[in-house]
């Protein structure tokens, strides 16, 4: 790779990490070309990345980027996983992937800028994801909302009932309903022309 090349790459690396809403270093010692890919098109799923770049260009990138965070992670096989969208779910598929092949343990990572211990990627891949704390957000929101328009409803319909129910007692007793006035009390134009 000749010093354009090495220049392009470090760019487009400090840009992906400027890019992203999270970036997760793992060690990737042992994972096959085929795992590599599969994994690849669980985080394209996840709006994320995974990229194996030499340390020492992501070393450059990082410092580029401003990303200190990162720089003392990029030691031994490194791969970074690049978060633009849900943290949570790139992390997830991360940790899920290395949970049932054994590989792609932790090494850290950043999250907005901030540096992440091992523990701390590995309690975001057990967040739920942001559509699902969205649901949650929804249902609490319009829990209050539901309950609110039951019982307005029930309230004007045991209104209606009521009224339904004094109207039959008055007819039962022989009383017109309010504006309801017997026929021959109207006059008519015919009457009127009579006198």
């Amino acid at each position: 790779m000749n010093r354009e090349q090495k220049s392009a790459v470090i760019d487009e690396i400090a840009a992906q990490i400027t890019e992203s809403e999270a970036v997760y270093a793992v060690d990737y010692r042992g994972i096959t070309v085929a795992q590599a890919a599969e994994l690849r098109g669980k985080l394209s799923e996840a709006d994320a990345t995974l990229r194996v770049v030499k340390n020492t260009l992501t070393f450059r990138a990082a410092d580029q980027a401003g990303a200190e965070a990162l720089k003392p992670l990029l030691e031994g096989p490194t791969a970074l996983t690049f978060a633009r969208g849900d943290a949570a779910s790139a992390a997830k598929a991360v940790f899920d992937y290395g949970r049932t092949t054994g590989l792609l343990p932790f090494k850290g990572g950043t999250l907005n800028g901030e540096a992440l211990a091992p523990e701390q990627v590995a309690a975001i891949a057990r967040l739920p994801t942001r559509d699902v704390l969205d649901a949650q957000f929804v249902n609490i929101v319009a829990s209050p909302l539901t309950g609110l328009v039951t019982s307005l409803s029930n309230l004007i319909s045991g209104l209606a009932r009521q009224l339904s129910q004094v109207a039959e007692r008055k007819q039962e007793a022989g009383e017109a309903p309010v504006g309801d006035a017997p026929a021959t009390d109207i006059p008519s134009d015919t009457d009127e022309e009579k006198e």
